[in-house]
């Protein structure tokens, strides 16, 4: 799948919700939560300032960011992976 986001928009592809519990109790799909890690698969050219100037985002390709539970907008094109598609300000942190 080939998006290429525009301004300041990043294209995440979350990473699987937990399964099991830290005490290893099976979760159903029902139960699971929400994920709110995933990796960075695009990068938009960044944002454009009032001055005209663009600013460079901060977030790169292969990096693991925490999010908002319910930030962005999920697309599934092609039967391919679910992503999120969200503005670089919703990311929280990168996960180093």
């Amino acid at each position: 799948m080939k998006l290429q986001p525009l301004a300041d928009r990043v294209v995440i592809k979350p990473l699987k919700a937990e399964a099991k519990t830290k005490g290893g109790i099976v979760l159903p799909d029902t139960a699971k939560e929400k994920p709110q890690e995933g990796q960075v698969i695009a990068v938009g050219k960044g944002k454009v300032l009032n001055s005209g100037t663009t600013q460079s985002p901060e977030v790169k390709i292969g990096d693991k960011v925490l999010y908002g539970k319910y930030s962005g907008t999920e697309f599934k094109i092609d039967d391919a992976d679910e992503v999120l598609i969200m503005k670089e300000e919703e990311i929280l942190a990168v996960v180093k």
